[in-house]
């Protein structure tokens, strides 16, 4: 995949079916929409171009900012794994943000870029204030001769799939949903650091898990069954997102990892944490005692889960 971060070194091809967005987390929604994006290019022996926004332009218009679904890398990773040929990655600023919806498309895509076809989703908005929207484009079709084609929605029974929707299951700690809406698990990335011991003097030794871009969403505080990748090999534990409330008072929010039948130091590697179910939220118990009780609960119960998704 040929990955460009300034438009002087896209070549201008009119054989081109492309589209545009933000694309956090990429989820079956998005997909479909590089489903319909690369068959149109394959039909027409053309390339397939996908355009898309670094930052996520709400963290650069808005005051009130979102954790990503998404990094830069990890989004350019999917991208790669669903055939698209070609990516474009616009510096979202806030001088860029006043360009009309008629002007970017004319400067960047018409001049620029070349276009025969753009693939667009249903609710698909574009341009300063969110201005351009599908009668735009084909307004701009008819002018410069390309077809506008609509994807429709995604729906998993009454919900329809949206970067908000899964963003707000994650938030509430149903990752379980977050990942049907996605069509895989949540996961992030990062480095394993030295914790405070606490773990391993309760006979639970965790790996403290520092996340490769503090700008990514972790799901709601509590304590979740994961998929683990060391090294490429894959492991499964349970994940704990909190403030250790039993003892400290005013913690900060860690996260770390109790890996089922592991005994490796891995102290400075890097993993992927893959989410599969929450189990419970986080509780203050009275003594080491009562958490220790509870945390071989919860390692049946997570144990439970794994042996229904391996059977």
């Amino acid at each position: 995949m040929n990955v460009f971060y300034n438009l002087s070194e896209v070549q201008k091809d009119n054989k081109t079916v492309l589209t545009l967005g933000t694309f956090d987390g990429i989820h079956l929604g998005h997909k479909k929409i590089i489903d319909r994006l690369t068959e149109k290019a394959s039909q027409i022996g053309g390339r397939s171009f996908l355009i898309t926004f670094d930052p996520h332009p709400r963290n650069v218009l808005s005051a009130n900012k979102i954790k990503l679904l998404n990094t830069l890398p990890e989004k350019l990773e999917i991208l790669n794994s669903l055939g698209v040929e070609n990516v474009l990655v616009i510096n979202f600023t806030k001088e860029f943000s006043q360009n009309s919806s008629e002007d970017f498309f004319k400067s960047y895509i018409v001049n620029k870029v070349g276009i025969k076809e753009i693939i667009i989703g249903y609710d698909h908005h574009f341009g300063k204030g969110r201005g351009g929207d599908e009668n735009t484009l084909k307004e701009l079709g008819l002018e410069f001769n390309f077809i506008v084609s609509r994807v429709d929605a995604v729906n998993i029974g009454e919900i329809t799939v949206s970067s908000t929707k899964i963003r707000n299951a994650l938030l509430s700690g149903d990752v379980k949903l977050a990942n049907q809406l996605l069509g895989r698990n949540y996961s992030f990335t990062g480095i394993v650091i030295a914790g405070d011991g606490r773990g391993k003097e309760l006979g639970f030794p965790t790996a403290n898990i520092k996340l490769d871009d503090e700008t990514k969403l972790l799901p709601a505080i509590g304590i979740y069954v994961v998929e683990l990748i060391i090294e490429n090999e894959k492991y499964f534990g349970l994940m704990s997102i909190g403030k250790r409330p039993t003892f400290y008072n005013d913690g900060q929010v860690t996260t770390e990892v109790y890996i089922y039948d592991f005994k490796e130091n891995i102290y400075g590697k890097n993993v992927k944490v893959n989410m599969i179910e929450r189990i419970r939220g986080e509780e203050k118990f009275s003594s080491a005692d009562e958490l220790i009780v509870q945390m071989n609960k919860d390692k049946s119960v997570g144990l439970e889960i794994l042996s229904k998704l391996t059977n």
